[in-house]
């Protein structure tokens, strides 16, 4: 159940995995919250490292300096308020926590933030992450490839409702049973499985299981060599369609079947550096661009490789000055993925991104994003960044729609936040500024180191009046982008002449350079 933990000036909350304090979310990752969500359960109680280590790093062996290095950092927040001793070390045992005393909430469902879901009319699924049972800890990425690639197949199968990726990996490290995860998410099927990696060969264990009853409707083991493993995913994800509906047609199973990379080697190097490309952060993405580098010289027309080093150069142009050499290298790695990526729903998807936010060109990006849902009518991805788009474009209705959309598809995804702000765009843009606040805050909770979200906030914040919060959420916006200048934003990204107008002005009003 989640909870409300309020101490001092600050709450945490569960849900989102966040702390706050006052309305300002501060820096903390999910490690740290989780840490500190048990000892303030455990307030005034000693703490074992063990159990710390146990609900921050469950089945993984990690060194000492991992939990001094996330009490840190929590301590650094608390310091900010003259609450360094709030949580006290207990030589070679563990921690307690010795500050203000803490109230818990447990919020009314109904009160909550989340979406109210329906169970979808279409068959409906979530694949949620694959245990990883090989020996080497640094090949977990090869298990999460597998699940992408399976939920990439179901995707593609037009009758099918099938969870986005970025949500599948939100459970990942969680023990959760089917049944629940299927009443989170409202969807009717799990799948869920385990990956071991040995040497050349891959072994597979999967079951799939009717979250209303918690009935298995279907498993299978599989030994394969390694150089099978396309085959294999493929296999898997007909498998479930089949199960899913027995009476189905061979021809609509065959949907899950797609071109693959030529190259074992650049599609793991993929692989790697995927984390790295979703963080949308300038020094993780320059490190994600050298694996992708080295996929691309394997393998120059490895369509997803191309899109995902385009949205690493998108990310340098907006976050890191702006420069002509990387909108340059976001389109042409673009064009390049819509070249060789017109079975590959995700390539079409990041490339259209690109094409829209860089190249300013919104009917080519939404030609490749329509392409996209085409190919995988359950892409999340292809709704949460078309919202964005479409945003910028000064499309309220079709932002708000796509957006909504996304979330549907992928409620804990961590694109959620651009999603909302694709909503506070839409909704600025209506005029309706509560909504567009409230949105820009949802967007908040969710990413809280996005700086052009706060940016929205500000303006939402000044056309309702409310110019002490405007001007105090303009400052966040300059500490987290120092050189952050409202024209050149909008001028990046082309924003709609009418929207750049009346953001501009509620802008400068709240204080933010020209």
């Amino acid at each position: 159940m989640s909870a409300i933990y309020e101490f001092g000036p600050f709450h945490l909350d569960t849900s989102l995995g966040i702390l706050l304090r006052g309305s300002e979310p501060t820096g903390i990752g999910h490690r740290a919250a989780a840490l500190l969500q048990l000892l303030l359960d455990r307030a005034t109680q000693p703490v074992a490292k063990e159990l710390l280590f146990q609900t921050a790093w469950p089945g993984l062996a990690v060194e000492d300096s991992n939990l001094t290095v996330q009490i840190a950092a929590i301590r650094k927040v608390l310091e900010e308020v003259g609450g360094a001793g709030w949580i006290e070390t207990l030589p070679r045992r563990g921690y307690r926590y010795v500050g203000p005393p803490v109230v818990t909430r447990h919020p009314d469902v109904g009160t909550t933030e989340a979406p109210s879901l329906e169970l979808p009319l279409k068959p409906s699924v979530v694949v949620l992450p694959f245990a990883d049972l090989g020996d080497e800890p640094e090949q977990a990425y090869f298990t999460d490839g597998m699940v992408d690639d399976i939920i990439t197949g179901l995707s593609r199968v037009k009758w099918m409702f099938v969870i986005g990726r970025g949500t599948t990996f939100f459970y990942k490290g969680r023990m959760v049973a089917p049944r629940q995860v299927g009443q989170e998410l409202s969807v009717r099927y799990v799948l869920e499985g385990s990956v071991r990696k040995i040497a050349d060969h891959v072994r597979i264990n999967c079951q799939l299981v009717d979250a209303t009853s918690g009935a298995q409707v279907w498993s299978e083991r599989y030994d394969r060599k390694l150089d099978d493993v396309f085959a294999l995913q493929d296999e898997i994800a007909s498998s479930v369609v089949a199960a899913m509906e027995p009476g189905l047609q061979r021809a609509e199973i065959e949907r899950v079947r797609r071109k693959r990379p030529d190259s074992l080697d650049a599609y793991e190097l993929v692989l790697k550096a995927q984390p790295d490309v979703d963080s949308g952060m300038p020094q993780q993405v320059t490190r994600a661009l050298v694996c992708l580098e080295r996929s691309l010289i394997l393998l120059p027309t490895y369509a997803l490789a191309h899109a995902n080093a385009a949205m690493c150069h998108h990310c340098l142009f907006l976050r890191v000055g702006l420069k002509e050499e990387n909108r340059a290298a976001s389109l042409r790695h673009a064009d390049a993925a819509m070249t060789f990526g017109q079975d590959d729903a995700r390539a079409l998807t990041l490339a259209g991104f690109s094409l829209g936010m860089d190249g300013h060109d919104r009917p080519g990006a939404f030609a490749a994003f329509e392409a996209a849902l085409a190919l995988s009518p359950s892409c999340a991805l292809t709704y949460i960044l078309g919202s964005v788009v479409a945003g910028w474009a000064g499309d309220a209705e079709r932002a708000i729609d796509w957006s909504e959309r996304g979330i549907r598809l992928s409620p804990f995804d961590p694109w959620a936040f651009a999603a909302y702000d694709a909503q506070a765009l839409g909704h600025f843009r209506g005029g309706r500024y509560q909504d567009a606040a409230d949105a820009a805050h949802k967007s908040i909770r969710a990413n809280p180191a996005h700086s052009i979200t706060y940016a929205q906030l500000a303006a939402a914040l000044a056309k309702l009046g409310r110019l002490p919060e405007a001007k105090a959420t303009a400052a966040r916006v300059l500490e987290l982008h120092p050189t952050f200048r409202y024209s050149r934003q909008f001028s990046g990204v082309d924003c709609a002449p009418a929207l750049a107008v009346s953001m501009a002005e509620a802008l400068s009003a709240a204080g933010l350079p020209e």
